[in-house]
């Protein structure tokens, strides 16, 4: 309560404190220069803001990424981290800024920074300065066994997260998961629906809302390829289109992930995939989600 009253009162100094920053960097004021700078520099040029100016440009992080992903034609996001590094200087101790800086890093383009390894290794400095943080090592699991494909790495993180205060009883078990049915997409469902119930409204709820959604749809998508098959069994030859699928009788539910796009398919294969203008695709690469 008393560091939102300070953001309130001191409002007014912050037009201020950016005119000071824009004057010491001898550049014109642009916002890529400005996102550019240290938090040890924004630090000594403005002492006793430290709080201030962590939130300030934790909400320049969120509008930076909000804009890339809703309205660049070509998204980027090279000043992510930048700005994230910045926040987390000044104020080491912001949680949120290592939870929903990690999603914003980790999640595959062209939804996020596709930067995996950056992400997991905010969390880790985040548990470093918020020991007692058991969301912010379980995270550190989850991404871990995500991104990286490390289950017994992942395992290690949850079960130090299960030790702590306030720790959900299920983590143990979850460690055991990582470790017996690694890559699996059941344990990825679960493991995304426990991120879904335990967060707040935002990016980290609506991004495990998607990663579910998109399991519903990985799976759509190997059924209608395995009803493809079914088709060659017994014609012969791959169907032209998923509606000579459906006139065959062997459509079992209208061929669309779960946000309505029609799934794409590939007549020389005969595999059926998310399409790439559904906001479920992912780019392909060596990391990835796991569960592919």
């Amino acid at each position: 309560m008393r560091r939102r009253l300070l953001v309130l009162l001191l409002a007014s100094a912050v037009p201020w404190i950016q005119v000071r920053i824009d004057a010491s960097s001898g550049f014109r004021a642009q916002e890529e220069i400005l996102y550019l700078w240290s938090g040890e520099q924004v630090r000594r040029l403005c002492p006793g803001f430290e709080a201030l100016m962590a939130d300030i440009y934790w909400i320049r992080t969120v509008q930076y990424f909000g804009g890339q992903r809703a309205f660049a034609q070509e998204k980027r996001f090279d000043l992510l981290e930048p700005l994230v590094n910045i926040t987390t200087t000044l104020d080491p101790k912001l949680e949120i800024a290592y939870r929903y800086g990690a999603v914003f890093l980790s999640e595959a383009r062209p939804f996020g920074a596709g930067r995996p390894e950056a992400g997991i290794a905010l969390l880790e400095r985040g548990a470093q300065q918020l020991p007692r943080s058991w969301i912010l090592q379980q995270n550190l699991g989850f991404y871990t066994y995500f991104y990286l494909r490390d289950p017994h790495r992942a395992a290690a993180a949850v079960l130090k997260a299960a030790r702590l205060p306030g720790a959900p009883v299920w983590l143990e078990n979850m460690a055991a998961d990582f470790l017996v049915k690694g890559g699996e997409r059941e344990t990825a469902r679960r493991i995304w629906m426990r991120m879904y119930e335990q967060s707040e409204e935002g990016p980290i709820k609506a991004n495990a809302r998607s990663q579910l959604q998109r399991l519903d749809a990985l799976e759509g998508a190997d059924i209608l390829t395995r009803q493809v098959r079914v088709f060659v069994a017994k014609t012969g030859r791959l169907p032209g289109s998923l509606a000579e699928l459906g006139r065959a009788g062997l459509l079992p539910f209208p061929p669309n992930d779960p946000t309505g796009i029609p799934f794409e398919y590939r007549a020389d294969t005969g595999k059926v995939e998310i399409a790439r203008g559904s906001q479920l695709w992912r780019v392909p690469g060596p990391l990835g989600s796991g569960y592919q």
